[in-house]
């Protein structure tokens, strides 16, 4: 198996840090990007270098704000300086709102996009001119199932992850003659900090005309533990597993995988079987086949 520079964002926590402990534990040269390296992160930051240096891997952590294009184009040119090429990079970082959709401004939701959507657009136009010039690379772009169906509630976190499902199947299409492979994983429910750290919405005034149903989300919030069966917890390692198991794929990859809880089906894969032909449909009628 050859050995890669994989490039993940958001890896303070969650999907993110254990994707990359797990492809530092497979040899790969790992660079984990995550916010404020000197100060809320430094813990993290050393924490994720001793782990991989105790099993005898190497990985390097750098600031990036996925937000901010100066931060991540600084970011990509360090990799680029320090190991000449970017083979893998995985789409991870993310913020997950949940309140009354009304009562989220415009700037409210110009905040999330900025981290779920054009984070990853930020992220990929950097790599892909590396990639591009290659000959080869792979994007994993980290969705959700409510990037494919959607839940009272959870609209605008939804609608930023549509957005990144449609963004990255239009790569695997149009990026195929390059080399690059372009890949969605979606995840299913799995303990978080993304519900505690949901942003709020800032309409006060539209909160108060919903009522007793602006509640719902708090208790959506405050019982979401509950949902998880104590003595048998998800593990969101088997998200990592799933992400490190595309990075090491020689042959070619699936489009999107879902990745379930043991014991939980939301029927997601049915909807992306279903969904696949006609996309297949589509692009045939319009003379694209050999990009399929």
């Amino acid at each position: 198996m050859r050995k890669k520079v994989v490039v993940v964002t958001g890896a303070s926590s969650g999907f993110g840090k254990l994707t990359v402990l797990e492809l530092a534990r497979r040899g790969h040269s790992v660079v984990a990007t995550m916010l404020d390296v000197e100060g809320k992160s430094r813990p993290v930051r050393s924490e994720l270098i001793e782990a991989a240096k105790a099993e005898g891997h190497a990985l390097q952590v750098l600031e990036m704000d996925v937000s901010d294009d100066a931060s991540v184009t600084l970011a990509i040119d360090q990799v680029i300086a320090q190991h000449g090429k970017i083979d893998v990079l995985v789409n991870n970082a993310g913020l997950m709102p949940i309140g009354v959709t009304e009562a989220y401004t415009t700037a409210d939701v110009e905040r999330l996009f900025a981290v779920n959507v054009f984070g990853a657009i930020r992220t990929d136009r950097a790599v892909l001119p590396h990639m591009r010039a290659a000959g080869s690379g792979l994007l994993v772009q980290v969705t959700s199932l409510m990037g494919r169906f959607t839940i009272p509630f959870f609209g605008i976190y939804c609608a930023s992850k549509f957005a990144l499902e449609a963004l990255a199947e239009t790569y695997r299409y149009e990026l195929s003659s390059f080399g690059i492979d372009s890949v969605i994983v979606e995840p299913g429910p799995f303990p978080s900090n993304l519900i505690s750290a949901s942003p709020q919405p800032s309409d006060a005034g539209v909160l108060a005309s919903y009522g007793e149903v602006a509640a719902i989300p708090g208790q959506i919030k405050a019982n979401s533990d509950q949902s998880f069966d104590p003595a048998n917890p998800p593990r969101p390692q088997r998200v990592a597993d799933a992400i490190a198991k595309l990075v090491d794929a020689t042959e070619r990859r699936p489009l999107r995988t879902v990745v379930m809880a043991e014991g939980l089906d939301y029927g997601v894969e049915q909807i992306n079987a279903a969904v696949a032909p006609i996309q297949n449909g589509i692009l045939k009628s319009m003379g694209m086949e050999h990009l399929i």
